[in-house]
């Protein structure tokens, strides 16, 4: 895998982004978003500087899903991007010597998945909380889209669970003490100790693997810094 760290320099990513989330890359992704397909970038910019994590909606029951993951779904659609599943058909054409079509071989179909967000060249899929291993079936299938060369890069919006861990529990144990004693052993609404669902540290694991091949690939992770200072309740 060939990691990348354009995400730091700051005419790629601005610190109001930066500093908000963690990344890791491969490929130079972010330096390749900006150049090949720069209002998708400034999208994705704009959106990591201004968006905020509340712990209402983020500590919160929800299902794979959750109120973030569609929070953020929602910001990208108002900037036009789409939920859409990318199917590739590829076609062989058999040529004679001087240039002429002799034949042409029946076409093999590849059903794609329902990406979250698709605009342009760039895919962008928000895991917040699903099974990792959709993990393995993004970058899988970035890559197969990157060879066809359908799509210039792909994005991954997730949460470094370590991270968020150490503040909920903070956050929780603020809100129980303003309970009656009686109440004050309620189980926080959401388990963030389980490591089989979709993270940070999965998603790392998975490139390094090179799961993605040479497709650039940007990893977000929210993080404390992507809290809002709100407490929860």
């Amino acid at each position: 895998m060939f990691e990348t760290f354009t995400y730091d320099l700051p005419k790629v990513l601005p610190r109001a982004a930066r500093d908000r989330w963690a990344f890791m890359e491969s490929n130079s992704a972010a330096a390749v978003i900006q150049a090949i397909c720069p209002k998708e970038w400034k999208d994705i910019v704009d959106i990591l500087s201004t968006y905020r994590l509340d712990p209402n909606s983020w500590l919160k029951a929800g299902g794979n899903r959750g109120d973030i993951a569609e929070q953020i779904d929602d910001l990208f659609r108002a900037r036009g991007w789409c939920e859409a599943r990318l199917d590739l058909e590829t076609k062989g054409l058999l040529f004679s010597k001087n240039g002429k079509q002799i034949d042409e071989l029946p076409p093999v179909y590849q059903t794609g998945y329902l990406v979250d967000n698709f605009k342009n060249r760039v895919v962008l899929d928000v895991e917040w909380n699903a099974k990792d291993g959709n993990l393995d079936r993004d970058l899988a299938s970035y890559r197969s889209w990157y060879e066809a060369g359908v799509i210039s890069a792909g994005v991954i919006i997730t949460k470094d669970r370590l991270s968020l861990l150490a503040l909920a529990r903070r956050l929780w144990a603020k809100y129980l003490a303003t309970l009656p004693p009686e109440k004050q052993a309620q189980r926080m609404p959401i388990d963030l100790t389980t490591s089989t669902v979709t993270a940070f540290d999965k998603a790392q694991m998975r490139m390094r693997r090179g799961v993605m091949g040479t497709c650039p690939v940007l990893l977000v992770a929210a993080t404390e810094a992507t809290w809002n200072g709100k407490p929860y309740g």
